[in-house]
């Protein structure tokens, strides 16, 4: 199968990848054998021309008439996503959120094993979050060398969000998952992608008073 160069993929086609296959992955635990752009759209909220497009950048998937085999599909989605094998993940900040992330039986699903957890708290050092044993932060930057771990979660206070992004990416860390409303800086080699869900509420808040503007409805009116 022929794939292009990942310089020349889209940035918004990566981004659609994972729908496509959570889509395919409940499709196939609830028994479909194949599906179709128009269904696999209409699951994605996703035009089908637009899947289509998405996929062909990767080779050929579907076949006329019969669509796409989903077991197969989601096979590809994953060894294109690379969560065909695991990746170990380490996590700092013990709090309720990071106790949550660590928690989540997803991440697992999906290929990734949060394989250490630390915090700078003595109360929270020594207990278990998701199965794993809450470390001490001082033994970070030995513990992601020595277990060659490479994509870091920060959910920890605005305030140290930068200074462990940084002793994250000195560590060795390549890809930092900020959990935080700071927007933090990385250096160069190092990929960074904001998750905060403030933000996300916001940009469906957009669409939400999009919607009662046009029922004639004044914005924040109940």
């Amino acid at each position: 199968m022929m794939v292009e160069s990942i310089e020349h993929i889209p940035e918004g086609v990566i981004e659609r990848l994972p729908v496509y296959l959570n889509v395919a992955i409940q499709l196939r635990q609830g028994g479909v054998a194949t599906v179709s752009s128009a269904r696999l759209g209409g699951l994605c909220r996703v035009n089908p021309a637009q899947i289509r497009r998405d996929l062909t950048h990767f080779g050929s998937f579907g076949r006329p008439g019969i669509g796409y085999e989903v077991s197969y599909l989601v096979d590809e989605l994953q060894r294109i996503l690379g969560s065909d094998h695991t990746h170990r993940i380490v996590l700092v900040g013990a709090g309720n959120l990071g106790s949550a992330i660590a928690s989540y039986d997803g991440l697992r699903k999906h290929g990734f094993l949060v394989a250490a957890v630390f915090d700078n708290d003595p109360r929270r050092i020594g207990t278990r979050v998701g199965g794993v044993e809450v470390r001490d932060i001082s033994a970070l930057e030995h513990v992601v060398r020595a277990q060659k771990i490479s994509i870091g979660v920060v959910a920890v206070p605005p305030e140290a969000a930068q200074e462990v992004t940084d002793r994250l990416a000195a560590a060795g860390i390549r890809v930092v998952l900020n959990y935080t409303p700071v927007m933090v800086q990385v250096p160069d080699g190092v990929t960074l992608h904001n998750t905060d869900p403030v933000q996300e509420l916001l940009h469906t808040l957009y669409y939400l008073s999009a919607r009662e503007e046009g029922a004639g409805r004044p914005v924040g009116s109940s």
